[in-house]
């Protein structure tokens, strides 16, 4: 039975005329929200960012489960358990800290998902809620420059996958070019990241159910795939026991114990494992608007995210203690071993079948991680001018400027230093919609300039004011030496922070029409 959305009305206020009339724009169906009449206004919608109507979601528990599976199993995961290792933790250490950065890291995933499939709305709609109809480009946007960074890195590590397995086969390609190097990459790598760049670029410009199939077939590949490689080190070292007790010489301990250990490895360990996902936790309704229910993106993404993460993760680090069995060497990078396997073998099908694992592994979450929120949020900015297709376009090219395969190397600096900033604005986002609203929004509201969402003059200060000071406490943490657990733990610090103050100075009022 169809009945009329709740509106965004303080408890014992009486709705007046007007609000009675938008009332009417909407229906619920079954706990989702259907718009029943397009916005109007151009400087706040266009195609890609209107509600999804309830025949446009489609998703099932299924395809959220594959999208995750999809994402999570990627070299950086693969090379996850490395960082916590080299930190100071044993392999089953390095396992837990994953788990529970996972863990933590789903329920802001799951609360941010619930607006979107509740009310078919992307991230940029559903942050002006609570940063106001123009503030909202404020999150928006620093998500996307995180995510554009994150794009460059994953195409890098896509193309020089392609480039190493080609070099395999063909050791003439990797001296073409004579070994010039611009912004750090050679003419081989160039190539094969410009045809890498493009292969996503094709599937952005494809769109969402493109994307969609993408995921659902990589994800059943790239867990046989895991579970082959693991297999493989577990049969060339000697057993999986005598593999995981090899381990214990890739930990290079720092001499910490006891509680000094928690704070200054653990916790830092934890916190980047949150700031990994930390990104998607803001954006993922860009995903779940296009979900069946809450039951759905719920189950998905409970199975799909902690159990993959730890999955591939562990595959990483048995794999790795392996060729510590093997070769007498750690080899950490999964694109060095597979072009080692392939210049031992001689063989071009493994050649072909490793590049294929692993472009497609990267491919699988540089689209869905890195490309979709920019894309939307780009196209927030400009909804007159820029589409959801030009907006990926856009945030490709960006991905490429900004040149962050320099970065890798401070990778789990980079995850604590931006999971505080994202931490900052999530807080906000949950106060808003879950504590201060109860998961009700003015859905046709959000789409007009002079709705209950305009606060002033577009923003809305105590949104802007508890993110800058949840990002303050955690820079604190960095220049104050007796407070460095708020930076290494950042992402808590930030979103803490930025949580109470909000609600603190959003006490006593209530969204005004």
């Amino acid at each position: 039975m169809d009945t009329p959305a709740p509106m965004d009305t303080p408890p014992g206020d009486t709705p007046d005329d007007a609000a009675l009339a938008r009332e009417v724009t909407t229906r619920e169906v079954d706990g989702l929200v259907e718009l029943l009449e397009p916005p109007s206004d151009p400087r706040l919608h266009n195609p890609d960012l209107d509600p999804t109507g309830l025949s446009q979601r489609t998703w099932g528990a299924f395809n959220m489960a594959t999208l995750w599976v999809g994402m999570a199993v990627c070299i950086p995961t693969y090379m996850l358990a490395a960082t916590l290792v080299q930190s100071g933790m044993v392999w089953w250490q390095a396992m837990l800290a994953i788990l529970l950065g996972n863990v933590i890291v789903l329920v802001p995933m799951v609360l941010n998902a619930h607006a979107g499939t509740r009310y078919g709305i992307p991230f940029p709609v559903f942050a002006r809620a609570s940063f106001g109809v123009h503030g909202s480009h404020v999150p928006s946007l620093a998500r996307a420059v995180v995510a554009c960074g994150w794009f460059g890195i994953q195409t890098y590590i896509g193309g020089e996958a392609i480039s190493q397995t080609i070099g395999a086969i063909w050791p003439g390609w990797l001296e073409l070019g004579g070994g010039a190097r611009l912004l750090d990459l050679t003419f081989p790598s160039w190539a094969c990241f410009a045809l890498f760049w493009a292969v996503n670029v094709f599937f952005v410009w494809r769109g969402h159910e493109s994307i969609k199939w993408l995921e659902s077939l990589a994800a059943p590949f790239l867990i046989l795939v895991g579970l082959v490689l693991l297999a493989w080190a577990a049969r060339r070292g000697g057993g999986l026991g005598t593999v995981l007790e090899s381990s214990s010489a890739l930990v290079q301990s720092k001499g910490e114990t006891g509680w000094a250990w928690l704070l200054a490895v653990f916790l830092p360990g934890v916190t980047a494992m949150v700031g990994f996902w930390a990104t998607l936790s803001l954006n993922i309704p860009d995903f779940t608007r296009y979900c069946r229910s809450q039951r759905d993106q719920l189950l998905g993404q409970a199975l799909g995210l902690p159990l993959t993460m730890v999955l591939f993760s562990f595959i990483g680090v048995a794999v790795t203690s392996a060729t510590l069995v093997i070769y007498g060497e750690a080899i950490w990078d999964p694109v060095v071993l597979v072009t080692r396997l392939a210049k031992e073998t001689g063989s071009a099908p493994l050649a072909a079948l490793s590049t294929l694992a692993l472009a497609v592994a990267t491919l699988s979450t540089n689209i869905a991680a890195n490309i979709v929120g920019p894309a939307n949020s780009i196209s927030n900015a400009f909804p007159r001018r820029i589409s959801f297709r030009v907006g990926g376009l856009i945030a490709a090219v960006v991905g490429v400027a900004l040149c962050p395969w320099l970065l890798l190397g401070q990778y789990v600096g980079w995850l604590l230093s931006y999971s505080g900033l994202l931490g900052a604005v999530g807080g906000v986002l949950i106060a808003d919609y879950m504590l201060l609203r109860r998961a009700r929004l003015d859905l046709a509201g959000l789409y007009r300039v002079d709705g209950p969402y305009h606060y002033s003059g577009g923003f809305n200060p105590a949104a802007l004011i508890a993110t800058a000071v949840g990002i303050g406490v955690v820079l604190l943490g960095k220049v104050v030496p007796g407070l460095k657990f708020l930076f290494d733990g950042a992402w808590f610090s930030g979103a803490l922070t930025s949580l109470g103050l909000y609600l603190l100075l959003m006490r006593g009022k209530v969204p005004t029409r």
